[in-house]
């Protein structure tokens, strides 16, 4: 049996199949013109449009489509009521006709219960799905922290932390466009702050458990008109992430008490970032080809939704 995902996030056009316990993916970056920080959803939705069937032909072009025995999708952002955005129609659309083609079940999740079963599946972790934990989803759309809760076949998720203004990846690019990188800056950026040798000193600003990452802007820019080196910025905009998103952490497991740590999202994968949190907690994370937005966490879900309502029969 196989199972089939698809993810159509605002960056991201992807399509897995998880065929036994292993899975298959495809991705492709939209396009972003140069100096643009983002795009607007009537473009993300175009180039879904262009990108999604050309996935989807490769992946399958040598694959037994007979034994695809469910498909499962990003329909929403987030796990709750309202959220909404047009760019995760696209794949809905096209999961639509797959299940109506093939008379096979359709799955709807969100892409942030995606990201964290992309992190479960690829640290081995499945005994997650019978704990609670605190998962951190960090990337360019989203900076929140959630309690996760086991719930039939996957988990309920409640959100513990979030940012009260600018998102990680959002500050990521933000910085890395300033220094002249190309968009989306995160890999680029942190090759920059890896050629860095001294040290900074930065304090995040928190208020509860929620976190504050504008001013990280604010400085960064300062630093540029004051002529600091490019690799000094890229480090310190990395080490203001890693400290607060630590800082956070510290909050919430005061909070909570002691729960399993799960890292993902794009700027988890950030090597800088990991490092000190794996030294400091007791964490798992996303493999690098995982952590990035992805369909392989949604063919993860698809196809344990599938086991349950097969056992159930």
């Amino acid at each position: 049996m196989s199972f089939l995902g698809i993810d159509t996030s605002n960056y991201t056009t992807s399509v897995a199949l998880m065929d036994g316990d292993k899975i298959f993916q495809r991705k492709k970056l939209l396009p972003v013109k140069s100096g643009s920080v983002g795009l607007r959803q009537s473009d993300a939705v175009f180039h879904h449009t262009q990108q999604l069937y050309a996935l989807c032909e490769d992946l399958l072009k040598d694959a037994d489509t007979a034994k695809i025995k469910a498909v499962g999708v990003s329909s929403r952002p987030r796990p709750v009521e309202g959220s909404y955005m047009p760019c995760f129609t696209v794949g809905f659309g096209c999961a639509k006709i797959i299940s109506s083609v093939l008379k096979i079940p359709l799955y709807e999740f969100s892409h942030q219960e995606g990201h964290i079963a992309a992190a479960i599946y690829s640290s081995g972790e499945d005994r997650l799905f019978n704990e609670k934990f605190l998962a951190f989803h960090v990337s360019g759309g989203t900076t929140e922290a959630v309690l996760a809760t086991p719930f039939e076949n996957g988990f309920k998720l409640e959100l513990a932390a979030k940012t009260l203004d600018l998102n990680a990846g959002q500050a990521v690019d933000r910085v890395g466009v300033m220094l002249g990188l190309d968009f989306p800056c995160g890999s680029e950026l942190e090759r920059l702050a890896l050629l860095y040798n001294g040290d900074v000193k930065v304090r995040p600003t928190l208020k509860g458990a929620d976190c504050c990452l504008s001013g990280l802007e604010n400085i960064c820019r300062k630093m540029y008109k004051d002529n600091s080196p490019k690799e000094k910025i890229s480090y310190y905009c990395l080490k203001y992430i890693e400290e607060t998103i630590c800082a956070m952490t510290d909050v919430l497991l005061e909070r909570y008490g002691k729960l399993s740590l799960l890292y993902a999202g794009g700027v988890m994968s950030n090597s800088i970032i990991r490092k000190l949190i794996q030294s400091r907690y007791e964490a798992y994370f996303a493999q690098p080809e995982f952590s990035s937005d992805n369909a392989a966490g949604i063919a993860y879900l698809t196809s344990r939704k599938n086991y349950a309502d097969t056992k159930d029969r």
